[in-house]
C-alpha cells in the first residue's frame, strides 16, 4: 500500500468519525425532550458525588491554624525568672514546627481576666498573683499544607516537645476536635469514592437503557447495513458518539447546578465565617477538573453505549436479526 493510499484512508477515517461526531449531537438535539429528560437524570446521577468532593475541598481548605483554634499552651511556675521563659520561647521559635510563639506573664494574664471577668474589686483582694506564665505556641504551616492529618502530627510532635521539657509544668491542647475533623473527613472522602463509583455505574446503565431504545428503533437500518458489508465497527459508531455526547451533556449540567448550588451558598457562608474572624471564598473547580470530569462523564456514555450496542451486534451475527422474529 502506497503512501497516497494510505492518506486517503486516513482522510475517509476521519470523514467518516468527523459526519458521525457531530450527526450524532444533532440526532439528540432533534429529539430535545427525550434528550432533556436524560441529560436531566445523567445530571443529577453526577452532580451527587461532585457537590460530596468540592465541600470536603471547602472544608480542608477552612483554615486550621487559627491562634484560638490550634494554639498549643504551655504552663510555667509563677516563680519562673523571665530569662529562663525568655530562653524557652527563643527555643520555640527557632523549630521548624513553630509559626510564633506569644508569652504570657502573670501581670498580663491578670490584667486579661480582670478586663475579661469583671470581678476586679475581688481580684484586688489577692495577697499574690497565682496565675503562671503562659506561652502561646502557635504551630507552622506544615509545608504549605492545610490537611487536619498533617496539622494533627506537627502538634503532637510540638507538645512531645514541650512535656519533656523540665521547665513547663503542663501542657494544654485539645486534640478531639482536631482527630474528629480528620477522620470525618477521611470518611467523607472514602464516600467520595463510594459515590462515585456507584453513580457512574448508574450513569453506565442509563446510557445503556437510552441506547439499546435507540438501537431497537433503527433495528431495520442496520439489518440493511449489515447485508450490504457494514462491519461491526461501522454500525457501532454514531451510537457510541451518542453515548458520549449523553455523558458530556449530562457532566456539564452537572457543573452548571453545582456552580449554581456556590452561588446561593457563597453569601451566607461567608457571612457566618466572618463572624469566626476567617476570610474564605468557596472552592469550584479549576480548568483542569472541568476538563477531566467532562472526559470522564463523555467515556461512562461511550461505555454505556459500546454495552448496549455490543449486544445487539451479537444477536445480528447469531440470528441475523436484532432479536425480532
Amino acid at each position: 500500500m502506497g503512501i497516497g493510499s494510505a492518506r486517503r484512508r486516513i482522510r475517509a477515517w476521519g470523514r467518516r468519525h468527523s459526519y458521525s461526531f457531530f450527526s450524532s449531537l444533532g440526532t439528540l438535539l432533534q429529539h430535545r425532550l427525550g434528550t432533556l429528560m436524560t441529560v436531566l437524570v445523567l445530571g443529577i446521577a453526577i452532580v451527587l458525588p461532585l457537590g460530596l468532593y468540592v465541600t470536603l475541598k471547602n472544608l480542608d481548605r477552612l483554615d486550621l491554624r487559627q491562634e484560638e483554634w490550634n494554639a498549643v499552651s504551655a504552663f510555667l511556675p509563677n516563680a519562673t525568672p523571665a530569662s529562663e521563659v525568655t530562653a524557652l520561647a527563643g527555643e520555640l521559635r527557632v523549630r521548624a514546627d513553630t509559626a510564633d510563639v506569644l508569652v504570657v506573664s502573670p501581670e498580663q494574664g491578670m490584667t486579661e481576666f480582670r478586663e475579661a471577668s469583671g470581678f476586679g474589686a475581688s481580684l484586688e483582694a489577692l495577697d499574690e498573683n497565682p496565675l503562671p506564665w503562659v506561652l502561646t505556641v502557635i504551630p507552622a504551616d506544615p509545608e504549605g499544607s492545610s490537611s487536619v492529618a498533617a496539622l494533627e502530627t506537627q502538634v503532637q510532635s510540638l507538645m512531645a516537645f514541650l512535656e519533656d521539657n523540665e521547665r513547663v509544668e503542663s501542657v494544654q491542647f485539645d486534640f478531639k476536635w482536631l482527630q474528629r475533623l480528620g477522620r470525618l473527613l477521611e470518611l467523607g472522602r472514602a464516600a467520595v469514592l463510594v459515590l462515585a463509583l456507584l453513580f457512574g455505574l448508574s450513569v453506565i446503565v442509563l446510557v445503556a437503557n437510552t441506547i439499546r431504545l435507540d438501537v431497537a428503533a433503527r433495528a431495520q437500518e442496520i439489518e440493511v447495513l449489515a447485508l450490504v458489508g457494514a462491519g461491526n465497527a461501522f454500525i457501532r459508531q454514531p451510537f457510541l458518539y451518542s453515548g458520549f455526547w449523553y455523558g458530556v451533556m449530562g457532566g456539564t449540567l452537572a457543573l452548571g447546578l453545582m456552580w449554581l448550588t456556590l452561588l446561593y451558598l457563597a453569601p451566607p457562608l461567608e457571612r457566618l465565617l466572618d463572624t469566626y474572624g476567617q476570610g474564605f471564598r468557596l472552592y469550584s473547580l479549576d480548568g483542569f477538573q472541568v476538563g477531566l470530569l467532562l472526559l470522564c462523564s463523555g467515556f461512562l456514555g461511550w461505555l454505556g453505549a459500546f454495552v448496549s450496542v455490543q449486544r445487539y451486534l451479537k444477536l445480528l451475527a447469531v440470528g441475523g436479526t436484532l432479536g425480532r422474529r
